[in-house]
């Protein structure tokens, strides 16, 4: 029974991760003022103002996680 348990943990957890993405690449323009990041591949993204946003600046490598349908930025990442 313990296992039957923890292996339906270990699935619910991953499936949750499985659910948000993302998108990285190059910021190509950056409105601050109504936080609008525009990556080189020409993707825009709105990010909420419930969203924290690292300092950002045109030419540096981003990672725009979103939310499970894609259309929601939920975090806004400066990769290593």
């Amino acid at each position: 029974m313990k296992k039957i348990i923890i292996a339906a943990s270990a699935i619910a957890i991953t499936a949750g991760a499985a659910f948000a993405s993302s998108n990285d690449g190059v910021i190509s323009k950056y409105n601050a003022d109504v936080r609008v990041i525009t990556l080189e591949n020409g993707k825009s993204y709105t990010v909420p103002r419930d969203v924290a946003l690292p300092q950002l600046q045109v030419g540096e490598k981003v990672s725009i996680q979103l939310n499970g349908e894609r259309d929601k930025v939920t975090g806004v990442l400066k990769p290593l």
